[in-house]
């Protein structure tokens, strides 16, 4: 019976677990990306925080803003 409870708490949990995944997901590639510096790569963090998945794909598609010097 204590079983059954755990596997619903599970699956009550999972619908959110992926989704944070899914959320989390941009900003670890970004994070372990080389195309920008440091300061750079916090601002599109930061970008992607509130706007999401758009500004990883301007990421995607614009990153290096500049060259690395």
């Amino acid at each position: 019976m204590e079983s059954d409870l755990s596997f619903a708490i599970f699956l009550a949990w999972l619908p959110a677990l992926l989704v944070f995944l899914i959320w989390l997901t941009p900003l670890v590639l970004i994070g372990r990306s080389d195309k920008v510096v440091p300061k750079e790569k916090a601002a599109w963090i930061v970008a992607t925080i509130f706007i999401s998945w758009f500004s990883w794909i301007l990421f995607m598609l614009l990153a290096p803003i500049k060259d690395k010097e």
